[in-house]
């Protein structure tokens, strides 16, 4: 057996066997990645060979191919890749000359933070979100650390949401005048912190109001009833008062006329009878001047009670009357038990009648008075040449 196993044949067919599954065992190799390493966009990468040595050739891959981005072979088998861009990216690996697997890592390339674009919404005096923008694109993965305090207070966390670049506060010393906020980026070429400082009360805008209904009133053509709920993000409690703007506009204009209430309902008193209207509501906080109003709730449209014209009775061929079934009852209760639009009508034909007299009345009146002051200082003149005459005949010649 020894002397089969010896045998120029045997040694032929073995060799032969070690040569060919050497470059299927380096192609397993290959999708092995033992590291991951990071690197600056557009700059200079180098690459180190592992256990390669000087003076002793070496081959580079990238992703099983010869093809490789600009670069240079150092003496020690290191490769430098120049001014990388993200075509670079990717699995290298290095081989000796006998096709020997020596080292392979995965590059990634990136850059490290900068500083932060930050902004706080407060939608109540208990809750604060605050969210951010990267002003640099890392294109690498990010851990972010955020905390908050008032001033002269300790430093809080809070409570963050990676995925959504935002982070809660909730019951913040609301009292304090100034606020920071501090959140710090990291990833595997660096780390940034960002503060930011603001004010409270006046980053404080509840949200829109909710549930708004604008209805007709029967019997009114120039009446709407505008109604609405609290934010759900504002606690309903005496200490934390809501006031509100509501504004509203025949269809078509470009003035709005505007009310302010402290309830959750108002009733319009000058809506254009026959017009759709717009309507919208927003909210504020009562007590804090310096706060900041709400969005306007969607814009709503609404037409003031109409009455309708009850149809003439048809007359059919054989000469009698139809009424027809369709007939609105309640346009005619409205009329006989609603007289409040005529009557409101009527009142301003009186009002405007009684003015109109009293003018007339009054421009007469002056004229008579002029007229009489006129004759009277005519009489008086008069007077005076009479008595200057007889004086002049009365004097001797």
């Amino acid at each position: 057996m020894p002397g089969l196993l010896s045998s120029p044949l045997c040694l032929t067919v073995v060799w032969f066997l070690s040569w060919s599954l050497r470059p299927s065992c380096a192609q397993i190799w290959t999708d092995e990645v033992s590291d991951v390493q990071y690197g600056r966009l557009e700059s200079n990468v180098t690459l180190a060979c592992g256990q390669s040595k000087i003076g002793v050739p070496v081959v580079w891959y990238l992703n099983h191919s010869l093809a490789l981005p600009w670069h240079k072979l150092m003496l020690d088998g290191a490769l430098v890749l120049l001014h990388v861009d993200h075509s670079a990216q990717g699995n290298y690996s290095c081989y000796d000359n006998e096709g020997l697997l020596l080292h392979s890592v995965k590059l990634r390339l990136g850059r490290s933070p900068g500083l932060l674009s930050i902004s706080c919404q407060v939608p109540n005096h208990t809750y604060v979100r605050c969210s951010w923008v990267e002003s640099v694109k890392t294109f690498l993965p990010a851990k972010y650390n955020a905390s908050f305090r008032g001033n002269g207070h300790e430093w809080r966390p809070c409570v963050l949401d990676v995925i959504r670049k935002q982070c809660d506060i909730d019951h913040p010393a609301f009292w304090q005048t100034m606020h920071t906020l501090r959140i710090t980026e990291t990833n595997s070429l660096g780390s940034e912190t960002t503060f930011a400082q603001f004010k409270l009360h006046e980053l404080l805008k509840p949200d829109p109001p909710e549930s708004v209904l604008v209805k007709e009133i029967e019997g009114y053509p120039k009446r709407l009833t505008v109604s609405w709920n609290f934010p759900s993000s504002w606690p309903l409690h005496d200490a934390f008062p809501l006031v509100f703007q509501i504004r509203y506009r025949p269809r078509g204009s470009i003035y709005w006329s505007e009310i302010y209430s402290e309830e959750n309902s108002v009733i319009i008193f000058d809506a254009l009878a026959g017009h759709l209207h717009q309507v919208q509501v927003r909210a504020r906080d009562e007590v804090n001047s310096e706060s900041q109003w709400s969005e306007w709730s969607p814009l709503l449209l609404a037409q003031p009670w109409k009455v309708y014209p009850t149809p003439d009775p048809a007359v059919t061929d054989d000469g009698d009357y139809f009424f027809p079934f369709n007939t609105k009852p309640e346009t005619s209760t409205a009329k006989s038990h609603n007289p409040v639009p005529d009557a409101e009508g009527n009142l301003g034909l009186v009002i405007l009648l009684v003015v109109f007299s009293m003018v007339i009345l009054a421009t007469v009146l002056s004229l008579i008075f002029v007229m009489w002051l006129r004759k009277r200082r005519r009489n008086h003149v008069t007077k005076q040449e009479l008595t200057s005459m007889v004086k002049m005949k009365s004097m001797p010649i």
